[in-house]
């Protein structure tokens, strides 16, 4: 079986989210356990940059599947990204975890990973039980309480995905299908 240079295209963004999805739980991995003071805020900057960058290529490649939710996705996430940004570095933020926006953008995730036809549909049942679970930080004292879990379910909801984007990546055939049709469906009117 030979890959063709179209078929390389979303395999490559693929990894490359995969391996940035990586970077950034690591990063945000090391800020929690082992960095203290001004490395443990560097440390948690340069893991919410590289989940911008996560963020920006998952836009892309589940745009076939939907663009709006895609984009809505991506402002959620962005959004959380935002707030992370502003509480690292101590500068006023809106009182509502950074969590609650990466809920959204997880259940969003979840809706488009089941909607594809180039990713397997468990990992979008895991991310919506991982969204589910962060949209309990719309209670702080309720999310607090039940934080142990919800790293467990997050990492195992973001965490497989990372993995499969890492080592299978996407059905590019089936991801070129199904850009072909989102791409017919937006230039045919009717």
């Amino acid at each position: 079986m030979t890959i063709t240079n179209d078929e390389m295209s979303p395999l490559l963004k693929a990894r490359m989210a995969g391996v940035f999805y990586l970077l950034s739980i690591v990063t945000g991995i090391y800020a929690a356990t082992v960095a203290t003071g001004r490395l443990s805020v560097a440390a948690n900057l340069i893991g919410t940059v590289f989940y911008v960058i996560v963020t920006l290529i998952l836009y892309d490649l589940l745009k076939p599947v939907s663009k709006p939710v895609s984009l809505l996705a991506a402002l959620f996430s962005l959004a959380g990204c935002t707030v992370s940004f502003l509480r690292f570095l101590h500068l006023p933020s809106p009182d509502i975890s950074s969590l609650v926006f990466f809920g959204f953008y997880c259940l969003l995730l979840a809706y488009l990973i089941f909607k594809s036809m180039f990713l397997p549909r468990w990992l979008g049942v895991l991310l919506a039980i991982t969204g589910l679970g962060w949209l309990t930080f719309l209670s702080p004292a309720l999310g607090d309480r039940l934080f142990p879990i919800l790293m467990i379910t997050g990492l195992a909801g973001e965490g497989s995905l990372t993995l499969w984007l890492l080592v299978f990546g996407v059905d590019a055939q089936r991801w070129n299908d199904q850009a072909a049709t989102a791409s017919s469906e937006r230039s045919d009117p009717r």
